[in-house]
């Protein structure tokens, strides 16, 4: 069975094994084939997040995608890659202190229902893959995004009944955030876990109402008529 892979600037094309998961067939090539071929693992469970790459086009967890012939593998979009299939996740994982996507002090004291605790389950379980955000079509042009894993987390603590300071995380999502996403879902088809960004996105951007804010490209619309600076043609 044959796969390709896109390293640096050349795609070299390898004979595996029938049946292995993408990520058992890399270790194939680089034990019987090119020892320098250089890519991520780690649990080889799908727990870790380590292995995510693009097959054909789209995200996926090597360790849990199943080969096929001819499959295309690459590295995660709108990172810099270190080697082959590596890249360098530091700079999407700044999006979550940008974020202040975590408890803020002081937390309130709250019992915390098991129904409290499902309502943020799902968020609760990101791998921080970095899958969406190599989804994310809003990356191509405005790197400064947050990006999906970051303001799913933002909404997972804006509705933790210990925090207490839900305003501030509102605040931190309002540039390069919330307004900016598209809700075109791709973020959503791609992540392993289930979780569903563009929902959590729609979600704060409705918090983000509640708090006085409004989408600035709303504002900024002419609906076709004279526009005498208002942005709403009147």
């Amino acid at each position: 069975m044959k796969i390709t892979i896109k390293r640096d600037k050349s795609v070299e094309s390898f004979e595996v094994s029938e049946g292995l998961t993408l990520l058992a067939a890399l270790y194939e090539i680089k034990e019987k084939q090119d020892a320098s071929l250089t890519f991520s693992s780690g649990c080889r469970a799908s727990i870790c997040g380590a292995c995510a790459v693009r097959v054909n086009g789209k995200e996926v967890l090597a360790c849990a995608h199943k080969i096929n012939e001819n499959d295309t593998v690459e590295p995660l979009q709108y990172h810099p890659v270190l080697r082959d299939l590596k890249v360098d996740k530091q700079k999407a994982k700044e999006t979550l202190k940008r974020a202040s996507a975590w408890l803020h002090q002081p937390q309130i004291s709250v019992e915390i229902t098991p129904e409290d605790e499902h309502r943020t389950e799902r968020q609760s379980d990101c791998i921080l893959c970095d899958s969406c955000y190599s989804a994310c079509p809003v990356f191509a042009v405005n790197p400064d995004f947050l990006g999906p894993f970051a303001l799913t987390r933002a909404y997972r603590y804006s509705e933790d009944k210990r925090e207490s300071n839900v305003k501030e995380i509102i605040d931190h999502i309002q540039t390069n955030g919330v307004w900016d996403c598209t809700l075109c879902g791709e973020c959503t088809a791609v992540c392993p876990k289930g979780i569903d960004p563009k929902m959590d996105i729609t979600m704060l951007r409705g918090t983000s109402l509640q708090h006085g804010y409004s989408d600035p490209n709303f504002t900024a619309q002419s609906f076709g008529t004279p526009d005498f600076g208002g942005g709403f043609g009147f």
